[in-house]
């Protein structure tokens, strides 16, 4: 024992000091016995504890050691409760190709899942219908994504379709519009023959080169400094708007009888679970609270928060044990975007709708296809969907199409597992084949006939974090490699998320559901804003002026699966010392493209 107790007052005493007091010595004893770590591992440990408490409770006295081994203690006990949740869970035939899936039964595991621990009763891991069009099963077929854990059911897309599978050809009711906005506009004519050239002039208003990070390289402390930047940005934009002055924010952790305004990051109490009213906490930043939370007692206001969010609160902290809220102040939104009226001139008269010429002529409007991947089938790769979607915008000579990921699913079961033959191409070798060369036949294939057919259109490809042509597998995520892949010039490479204007209208596009995982994790008491829940979740978006706003990310094992023999889920590795990348900056986007589970819909 003297060994350690020479290295722990060597790393943990404080000059001039040679020595620790006994009883701190004591503790830091117990915990290097209790946990089986060495002295040098133990003070990083308390660097990373100092670094998440902040300056202020880093004295390293008798009381902060016991909460410093109470720290510890609880990371411990979190880890085994997650280790035994995964044990809890029955693999088996997890890697099952999905020709071998097992006979009979609830092949889909539709039940399993349900509440949290329950067993698999179905003999494992089943293919779930997520995203895809249905086709030609190769087994039978039970219901669409299982219900969340919590038992609520959601509304997904699988649901309204109906859980018949029927071959891509013979799906009923091709083309048929479910929804339209603005329906008292006359319908978009498509031109007898192709535009000469690009009526579309496409700008990015996203730094493309600044995504191009090393991924999987994150540092604890830079994300920790995003994080509190965010706040502090917060701060000054409110206090601007609202015409405050310095003295009145402050610390919502410190006791005081003065009413003050605090700005924070809504949290939960619990590190597992739902946000619920009973677990909301502020944490603030470390320059404006040291890094602390404190619960929120919030009583008479309605109210719509989800963890992550950044609000500002009016009240006080009379016992230093919660905050008292007596009012919410509204956060500024960002300016719409707006064009010089000699812009729109010469937009008008690119798209052919002059001064001259009759402006109420529906050819003349800009003519954009969008769709979200995945573009085939789960059971071939046939990517019909895809060559449905090309002849689709031959026929009515489309301006734009814009195609979000993922493009090349690696998340497919065929993809996943290997299993399936190229198309006969004679410029391919099969044996020497490549996935780039599967790409270039498969997709960048129907993409290069389309731009020869129409060649004044604009491709726009938004990658996935589940596209498997991807080097870049977090998000903010760096564009796709246009040249190697084969795609005509047409087609232009953009990050996810981006910012892109189309002549004179900007238009955000992210390919991450974020809409499915603030459905998951909002928490509403009151009256709120708006009633309406699709309208509310992307309210949430342009309010905190960030296409994912939400942290930490919903459980991926709550998230929807894919078809795969694992039912992997549909959420993402995130990259948190790049989420700057994921704001808005400047304006107010005209128009928020974002792909969902949730039922589609369009809100003005």
């Amino acid at each position: 024992m003297s060994t350690i107790t020479n290295e722990l007052n060597s790393l943990f005493a404080v000059p001039p000091a040679n020595e620790l007091p006994p009883d701190v010595l004591g503790e830091l004893q117990s915990i290097c016995r209790l946990h089986s770590i060495p002295a040098q591992e133990l003070s990083y440990k308390w660097e990373s504890y100092s670094m998440k408490m902040g300056t202020e409770q880093t004295k390293l006295d008798l009381p902060t050691t016991r909460a410093f081994k109470k720290d510890l203690q609880e990371i411990v006990e979190r880890e085994a409760r997650s280790k035994s949740h995964m044990r809890s869970v029955d693999r088996k035939g997890a890697y099952a190709t999905p020709r071998n899936a097992a006979k009979g039964g609830d092949v889909f595991g539709m039940i399993d899942g349900i509440t949290p621990l329950q067993p698999s009763t179905s003999g494992g891991n089943k293919r779930k219908a997520a995203f895809d069009t249905p086709s030609v099963p190769k087994f039978s077929k039970a219901d669409g994504m299982s219900s969340p854990s919590d038992g609520r059911s959601l509304p997904t897309r699988a649901d309204q379709k109906g859980n018949q599978s029927i071959a891509f050809a013979e799906r009923q009711n091709p083309g048929q519009i479910i929804e339209t906005l603005n329906g008292h506009l006359d319908v978009h004519e498509p031109p007898i023959a192709p535009h000469s050239e690009s009526r579309v002039k496409l700008t990015a208003n996203t730094d493309l080169k600044k995504f191009r990070y090393r991924p999987m390289a994150m540092h604890l402390s830079e994300a920790s400094e995003v994080l509190d930047d965010r706040i502090d940005e917060f701060q000054s934009l409110i206090q601007a708007h609202h015409g405050l002055d310095d003295s009145v924010f402050g610390n919502a952790a410190a006791q005081g009888t003065n009413e003050i305004i605090a700005v924070g990051r809504v949290a939960s109490d619990a590190p597992e679970g739902k946000l619920n009213a009973a677990s909301l906490v502020l944490e603030m930043s470390r320059r404006t609270g040291a890094g602390l939370r404190v619960p929120l007692k919030i009583e008479s206001l309605s109210y719509e928060f989800f963890p992550g969010q950044i609000v500002a609160v009016r009240g006080i902290n009379a016992s230093g044990d919660c905050f008292n809220v007596s009012e919410l102040l509204d956060v500024p939104l960002l300016i719409p975007a707006a064009s010089h009226p000699s812009t729109l001139e010469m937009f008008n008269e690119r798209l052919g709708a002059t001064e001259d010429a009759d402006n109420g002529v529906p050819s003349k409007a800009m003519n954009v296809i969008i769709a979200s991947g995945p573009y085939t089938a789960d059971d071939n790769l046939a990517f019909e969907p895809l060559h449905a979607l090309c002849q689709q915008a031959e026929e009515t000579c489309a301006d734009i199409l814009i195609l979000i990921g993922p493009l090349f699913d690696t998340e497919h079961p065929l993809l996943a597992s290997g299993d399936f033959d190229l198309p006969d191409d004679p410029s391919i070798e099969p044996d020497r084949a490549t996935l780039v060369d599967a790409f270039r036949i498969m997709i960048a294939k129907p993409l290069q006939a389309l731009a020869q057919a129409v060649p004044s259109i604009t491709i726009v490809c938004v990658p996935s974090t589940r596209d498997l042509m991807n080097k870049h597998v977090s998000w903010p995520q760096a564009n796709l490699p246009g040249k190697e892949l084969g795609l005509p010039k047409q087609a232009k490479m953009v990050s996810n998320p981006v910012t892109v204007s189309f002549n004179e209208i900007v238009v955000a596009i992210s390919a991450q559901d974020i809409l499915y995982e603030l459905r998951r994790e909002e928490v509403v008491v009151g009256k709120p804003k708006e009633n309406n829940l699709l309208a509310r979740l992307p309210r949430h978006l342009i309010q905190q002026r960030h296409f994912f706003p939400l942290y930490p990310p919903v459980d991926r094992s709550l998230l929807p699966k894919t078809g795969t023999d694992e039912g992997i889920a549909t959420g993402m590795p995130m990259d948190i010392s790049y989420l700057k990348l994921g704001e808005w900056l400047t304006v107010r986007p005209d128009m928020l493209i974002q792909p969902s589970a949730l039922p589609q819909f369009a809100k003005v």
